[in-house]
C-alpha cells in the first residue's frame, strides 16, 4: 500500500506532455499513472482507482470527452476529480457546476504544470473536506 496522499491518472497521446506533467505531480507527492489514449485510460482507471484524472481532449481511438464520460459513468457514486486538458481555449482554468464534456474542470494546455498541480490539489482538498 503506497502512502502518498493521492493518485492521479494522466491520459495524453503526447509523450513529452505526459513526462512534464507526470514529473510535476510526482515531485509533489502524487502517485502518477499514465495512459496514451482513452481506451487505455479507462482500463487504468478501473485497475488503479485514481483520485484525479487529467485527460487530453484530442486523442486517437477514444477522445477525451468520451473517456471522461465513460470514467464518470463507471465511477458511479464516488467519481474522481476529472479535468479535461485542451488547447482549444486559452482562458484560465475553470470549473463547471455540472460536468461539461464529461469533466468538471477545463484546463488550457498552455497552463504551467505547477499551476495544474496546485489546482488539482485544491480540488482534492475541497472534495475531502466536503466528504468529512
Amino acid at each position: 500500500m503506497d502512502n502518498s496522499p493521492y493518485k492521479i491518472l494522466i491520459i495524453d497521446d503526447d509523450p513529452f506532455f505526459l513526462k512534464v506533467l507526470g514529473d510535476a505531480f510526482s515531485e509533489n507527492g502524487f502517485t502518477v499513472f499514465n495512459a496514451n489514449d482513452g481506451i487505455e485510460g479507462v482500463k487504468v482507471f478501473l485497475e488503479k482507482a485514481p483520485d484525479a484524472i487529467i485527460s487530453d481532449l484530442v486523442m486517437p481511438r477514444m477522445g477525451g470527452v468520451s473517456t471522461c464520460i465513460e470514467i464518470g459513468r463507471l465511477a458511479g457514486e464516488n467519481p474522481p476529480i476529472i479535468a479535461l486538458l485542451t488547447s482549444m481555449f486559452q482562458e484560465a482554468p475553470h470549473e463547471h457546476d455540472v460536468p461539461e464534456m464529461g469533466a468538471k474542470v477545463h484546463i488550457p494546455k498552455s497552463t504551467k504544470p505547477m499551476d495544474i498541480v496546485i489546482l488539482i490539489e485544491q480540488l482534492l482538498a475541497r472534495k475531502k473536506f466536503q466528504q468529512s
